[in-house]
């Protein structure tokens, strides 16, 4: 049986460190959760890389607010993109939509292009769009290799319908990595609902992710969560 990938957000130097001594598969880096994420600097995703060994993913992303971003921010993600390589990390995970909120293709595209040989997430600029499924479609023409999603939903409990069937839709062409306040007491009723075989989540401590603020994360919350979610048996298609 194939063990359930997590992905922890982190944005430390100590939480990364936490993450790793805990067990966790990969880390998404950011800078300050409190606004669900920004791209971090370069002394800090240099500082995280020199540290750990794990995969280590960089959230791109310039500012709160939407993810409609103008011809000089859309400059700024792709020098960040390019920073971010040359600095050793495994991957990038941003999300850009257009005017009416569907997944900006070609700008997608292009990103994707620029990262390459890096691993390519799509973030939850995807919940934002009104069909998941024609999102999906899109996504697939960007070249990513995965969407973090919640289904579209508050948290990945309430989306757990739409998750299982866009695990089904995506069909191998690309990952479906759950989120929204997955913690152990949770992880294996959505693992086991939607046949999801990753998830991302904070684990810090705290009801929801939106609510874990400048909590260090301990290695106990990621070796736990992993016990939860060992022997999870996920849904068959």
């Amino acid at each position: 049986m194939t063990p359930i990938l997590l992905e922890v957000s982190i944005e430390s130097v100590a939480s990364a460190a936490a993450a790793e001594r805990g067990g966790a598969h990969r880390i998404e880096l950011c800078s300050n959760l409190a606004v669900e994420g920004l791209t971090p600097n370069s002394r800090l995703i240099e500082e995280v890389r020199r540290r750990i060994s794990l995969p280590l993913h960089v959230l791109i992303r310039p500012r709160p607010g939407d993810f409609l971003y103008a011809s000089l921010e859309f400059e700024v993600m792709k020098n960040d993109i390019a920073q971010a390589k040359r600095l050793g990390v495994n991957g990038v995970v941003f999300g850009i939509l257009d005017q009416t909120n569907q997944i900006d293709v070609a700008r997608s595209r292009e990103l994707t292009a620029i990262a390459r040989p890096l691993a390519v997430t799509f973030h939850r600029a995807f919940d934002v769009c009104t069909d998941l499924s024609c999102a999906l479609e899109a996504v697939v023409e960007t070249g990513a290799d995965r969407i973090l999603t919640s289904g579209g939903a508050r948290n990945a409990d309430e989306g757990s319908p739409t998750l299982a069937r866009l695990v089904q839709q995506a069909a191998g062409r690309l990952t479906i990595l759950a989120c929204g306040t997955i913690r152990a007491t949770n992880v294996r009723r959505i693992v086991e609902g939607t046949g999801v075989r990753e998830v991302h989540s904070s684990l810090r401590l705290g009801s929801a992710d939106s609510q874990d603020r400048g909590e260090t994360l301990q290695p106990e919350a990621v070796a736990g969560f992993l016990r939860a979610a060992s022997g999870i048996r996920a849904a068959r298609g």
